[in-house]
């Protein structure tokens, strides 16, 4: 059996279709879950090496290793009537220690699989969240997918590959549970542009990761659809007339825009896409450098900016980490104080939720009052819709410019304008969409399940 699985920035969602019925998946009450997941039991960190002892003494062997060989190509370069390649003893002892630093994240890998390897371990979700916040300890990934793009160091990449696999494994046998089969085939939803350092490639090792994870997952057969015709084959099936449609998808992570010629039974025909690698979550970021960092001494101290920026991101590991190796202790107070409570364990996490919460509820109302009681007693915020404007603005004008560039590609203009993705909730932009193409239509499709009903649709044309 095939579905359509959804892995999102921020929430992910899966479905199939049962006797020409969308059925979705349910992971536990909902029809979709955060996409974070939680170990109890610490996946290994490359920064959390040090030599110890033992450590220190394999380094010592593996440095003498290194000089035999050296030897050993001097002695053969010699013979060969050849001048030996000359390597300092830095060189050396970089090289010994490159050898022991592999070798025991490898080991720290390994016992990380096999304490994680029962799914007793792991939480997903809010569970995911919550037992973190409750338990102060292991590790919780949230928004794994952000990292599939960027540069990653091969050992960090099988930690990754590692979580992805956690995830996919989980959707499938909830899958399986609930449809009474084995599900062993997925059509997975995935962005135009992933968020990269690369570029192209970032996207092709973006896709690569998914692959891997999904073999690991259990997924015997496993195809790739971009999220925006994911839509666009959700928005095909409620069309009686044939019309050229403009897909506006904004995510967690991603904004992805494709042109469709859809409806009347017709097989739906995608004929370009865009992607925008900005969505939900550089939102939550963007309000809480606005509103809640200037509390915690952004503006005020001599602080490297870019550090707010790491506390906030709590989507990618590598700045986390950056943040929470600062030493705060010789920061005018009250900051000082109130960044080493933030680098507490937990304490960014919470931060982004508040951002997060403060976002949807500003969204709608003029007003929003956040305590940040985990940071200092009696400390709190007030975000007025002022702050909101100032900090959506960015994106608004990110999302209008790739508007403007598919508005100026298209050779005719759509008959209409789908907008799905949980991003697109938000009136503010709902409205700018609607100001780029005021004399279209907009049609609102269901923010959360729009791209993942569009995947069980071809999950089950692929597997019939």
């Amino acid at each position: 059996m095939l579905i359509g699985i959804d892995f999102g920035t921020s929430y992910s969602a899966a479905g199939a279709i049962i006797d020409g019925e969308l059925q979705l998946v349910r992971f536990g009450d909902t029809e979709q879950f955060r996409t974070a997941v939680y170990f109890p039991e610490l996946v290994p960190d490359p920064a959390d090496f040090q030599l110890t002892p033992d450590l220190q003494a394999q380094l010592q062997i593996e440095l003498r290793l290194a000089r035999t060989r050296q030897r050993e190509m001097a002695s053969a370069a010699a013979a060969r009537g050849q001048l030996p390649v000359a390597r300092s003893e830095a060189d050396l002892q970089r090289e010994a220690l490159r050898v022991v630093r592999r070798q025991w994240m490898e080991q720290q890998t390994r016992e990380a699989t096999a304490s994680v390897a029962s799914f007793q371990h792991a939480l997903f979700g809010e569970e995911a969240v919550e037992g973190y916040l409750d338990s102060g300890g292991g590790n919780l990934i949230e928004s794994p997918k952000s990292m599939f793009g960027y540069r990653l160091d091969p050992q960090v990449r099988k930690v990754i590959v590692h979580i992805a696999t956690h995830i996919l494994e989980h959707i499938r046998l909830c899958a399986s549970r609930q449809f009474g089969v084995p599900v062993r085939g997925a059509v997975i939803g995935r962005p135009v542009e992933f968020r990269s350092s690369m570029g192209a490639q970032g996207s092709q090792q973006a896709i690569e990761i998914l692959r891997e994870a999904a073999g690991l997952a259990g997924f015997d057969e496993v195809s790739f659809l971009e999220e925006p015709a994911a839509a666009a084959m959700h928005y095909h099936r409620s069309l009686d007339a044939r019309q050229h449609a403009l897909i506006v998808d904004i995510g967690g992570g991603t904004t992805d825009v494709a042109h469709a010629e859809l409806g009347a039974g017709a097989a739906p025909r995608i004929a370009r896409s865009w992607g925008l690698p900005k969505g939900g979550t550089d939102l939550d970021v963007n309000l809480s450098l606005h509103s809640f960092m200037p509390l915690l001494g952004k503006d005020s101290v001599r602080i490297p900016q870019h550090q707010f920026v790491e506390a906030a991101s709590v989507h990618n590991l590598p700045k986390q980490r950056e943040f929470r190796r600062q030493d705060y202790r010789l920061v005018d107070e009250p900051y000082g104080t109130r960044l080493r409570a933030l680098q507490e364990p937990g304490a960014t996490t919470r931060l982004n939720q508040l951002a997060e919460r403060t976002k949807i509820v500003l969204s709608k109302a003029p007003g929003h009052r956040v305590q940040l009681d985990f940071v200092e007693p009696g400390l709190a915020v007030d975000a007025g819709r002022e702050d909101f404007d100032a900090a959506i603005e960015p994106f608004l004008g990110q999302l209008e410019r790739t508007l403007e560039r598919v508005r100026g590609d298209l050779d005719e203009l759509p008959a209409s304008v789908f907008l799905t993705g949980g991003t697109s909730r938000s009136p503010r932009i709902s409205a700018r969409v609607q100001a780029c193409f005021p004399e279209i239509p907009l049609v609102h499709g269901d923010p959360s399940l729009g791209v993942v009903s569009g995947l069980a649709v071809a999950a089950s044309e692929f597997g019939g």
